[in-house]
């Protein structure tokens, strides 16, 4: 397979596009070969063929017509919370919003995010540039909802109690909430009596989080030779204990959603930050080196590049989807709905090679049947819905196939 575009078009790589106005621009040979060698593209040989990872083209069932609130949870504070709205808030919010005859209740994304209090790295504001997509953001955790605290004696409650912050106005201080947290948090399990067992998914990010601890939090910049033995089994442990206080705050918000027609709908980031635990724990499956973003446009005419990395598609359909699979699957054991932030990425991302450019990148083709029919069917196994993202330039083919599956738009 000597001819480039052969290669190019083997590999999902587009050597040509339709603009927003409707024009075609070829895109630059040098940037198709940059994104070739991301890809690792062998001209003798084709891709792997892609393993089973789709059921097709089955579509979800047609929910009741509703209405519902969009918040951003780190907004919704109030007098119990430290600073930043948290799981008890949303609680409370859907519980209210239920009895008023709402359906649905919108989040940003809850992804986590890498924060090393001991690297002195500051807390990263964005949820759209999350360390993790599986995994939950521990800031949102109301430290007196958790049974380490029910539990605690008086002298730890006062202990905790005085870690609360003083926050005046409106400005949220992430980097001083999450120090309090956690100084919180970590008394509160310190008194813990043993350790749980975990699974190997939150093994490895707890593992990572505690290395973040040691190390920084990219793991880009850790020094050579960095193991997973390096990282200090007590932090480990807690960070694990962390996830475990996330999803029981999240089932008893959900819980408060009993009645509403969809209930709490999580919402889904494009991409993750390439420092992160996703792109750590996943190297196998990630494009190292590329960024995506978004090609020119009426919005931005220089191109959007936003700093995130994403799937392989060859590697995603060499492993049979595994790893796309444990995500929705993480997400779906919290949520009763799911927000895809830009669901054209199924079909296709922009992809900036190192070096170039927002304007100087170029599609890369996903196969949508395999993408939608795992969404599809762990959603339907969660007895969610799914709502895509669709604004922007998005191909009639998008479209299409999400009114083909009944995934909302």
């Amino acid at each position: 397979m000597t001819n480039p575009e052969e290669l190019a078009g083997a590999y999902g790589v587009a050597t040509t596009y339709e603009n927003w106005q409707g024009v075609h621009v070829a895109v630059d040979p040098e940037v198709i070969a940059k994104v070739l060698r991301l890809l690792e593209a062998d001209p003798s040989a084709p891709p792997p063929p892609a393993r089973p990872g789709s059921a097709g083209k089955s579509a979800l069932p047609t929910f009741p017509a509703t209405w519902g609130w969009m918040i951003q949870l780190y907004a919704l504070r109030s007098a119990g919370s430290w600073g930043v709205g948290d799981f008890a808030d949303l609680a409370t919010f859907t519980a209210w919003a239920a009895g008023t005859g709402a359906g649905a209740i919108l989040l940003n994304p809850l992804h986590a995010v890498a924060f090393s209090d001991a690297a002195g790295d500051a807390v990263p504001a964005s949820p759209y540039s999350p360390s993790s997509r599986r995994f939950i953001n521990p800031i949102y955790l109301r430290v007196e909802q958790t049974d380490a605290y029910r539990t605690a004696d008086a002298a730890l409650r006062a202990q905790v109690d005085a870690l609360k912050p003083r926050i005046d106005g409106d400005v949220i201080d992430y980097d001083a909430v999450w120090r309090a947290k956690r100084q919180a948090l970590k008394a509160l399990w310190d008194r813990q009596s043993g350790q749980n067992s975990h699974d190997a998914a939150l093994t490895r990010f707890a593992t990572f989080n505690a290395l973040v601890e040691r190390y920084g939090a990219d793991w880009r910049r850790w020094p050579d030779g960095v193991q997973d033995g390096d990282a200090d089994p007590r932090e480990v442990a807690f960070q694990a204990w962390l996830q475990e206080q996330c999803a029981a705050q999240l089932r008893a918000a959900n819980d408060a959603a009993a009645g509403m027609a969809v209930g709490i709908v999580h919402d889904l980031a494009v991409g993750i930050d390439p420092g992160g635990a996703d792109a750590w724990m996943l190297q196998d499956v990630i494009a190292a080196g590329a960024k995506i973003g978004a090609p020119p446009d009426a919005f931005n005419q220089q191109g959007q590049d936003w700093g995130l990395a994403t799937w392989r598609p060859d590697r995603l359909a060499a492993t049979g989807y595994a790893a796309y699979r444990d995500l929705l699957r993480g997400i779906f054991a919290h949520a009763r709905g799911l927000r895809v932030d830009h669901v054209a990425g199924l079909w296709r991302l922009w992809w900036v090679p190192p070096g170039e450019s927002p304007d100087q990148g170029t599609y890369v083709a996903y196969d949508p049947d395999a993408m939608l029919g795992i969404l599809v069917e762990e959603a339907r196994a969660a007895g969610a819905a799914v709502i895509g993202e669709d604004l922007g330039t998005v191909l009639p083919i998008v479209t299409q196939g999400l009114r083909e599956r009944n995934i909302l738009g």
